[in-house]
């Protein structure tokens, strides 16, 4: 089956944005609602490691060594570099074999790619169809952490407020560059603004309309 995936390049809207701005639940009603009737699959790169890291021990697929750095990943705030990406890409095709991709699909990529090196990585399992960025002013983040205005961050221990900021400082060095490089290789990319108090229905509504009008 990974061998077929891998051959089989994939649909994919990237959404971007920092910690808290909202992107798992979007992503969640992308899968509920798909776009335009085009059938949606999330990918959530942080769920999914947060879910291996809780194994007592290397799920299916996975060395103690890939298990252990997926740990200090979320433990110190990491990133997975381009000589990590072969961990990324078991993650990305063990989720497209569970949720049974077929052509057509479209992946809505949550969390990966995070930087330009993983991006360049992901085209040979990707197409990049366009890119959804939340806009997020760091105060914002914040109240929507504290708060869980998205209904997403219980039990995160990756929501410590040192790492937070960390993963803000990261997303504005490494993460926003994405926007101007898919930008100038014609990727169509759609800018929302988000509050403390956005919800996940009013951002989708945002975009919908956003790419109708842009047709």
């Amino acid at each position: 089956m990974h061998k077929k995936l891998i051959n089989d390049v994939a649909d994919a809207l990237l959404l971007i944005g920092p910690t808290g701005a909202g992107k798992t639940p979007l992503g969640d009603l992308f899968e509920q609602k798909g776009i335009n009737g085009t059938r949606c699959l999330h990918f959530d790169f942080g769920s999914r490691l947060r879910s291996i890291a809780r194994e007592g021990s290397p799920p299916k697929g996975f060395d103690r060594r890939e298990h252990s750095f997926i740990r200090d990943v979320l433990e110190k705030g990491l990133l997975l570099e381009d000589e990590h990406f072969p961990i990324a890409e078991k993650i990305v095709l063990h989720f497209m074999e569970q949720k049974g991709y077929q052509e057509g699909d479209l992946l809505v990529l949550n969390g990966l790619p995070r930087h330009q090196g993983q991006a360049e990585d992901m085209k040979r399992l990707v197409t990049f169809r366009g890119l959804l960025v939340l806009d997020c002013a760091p105060e914002d983040v914040l109240v929507r952490i504290s708060g869980n205005s998205g209904g997403d961050r219980a039990g995160r221990p990756d929501d410590d407020i040192g790492l937070v900021r960390k993963k803000l400082e990261i997303f504005s060095e490494r993460t926003e560059p994405l926007i101007r490089y898919f930008s100038s290789a014609g990727t169509g990319v759609v800018r929302l603004k988000v509050t403390a108090d956005s919800s996940a229905s009013r951002i989708y509504e945002h975009f919908c309309a956003a790419i109708t009008a842009g047709r």
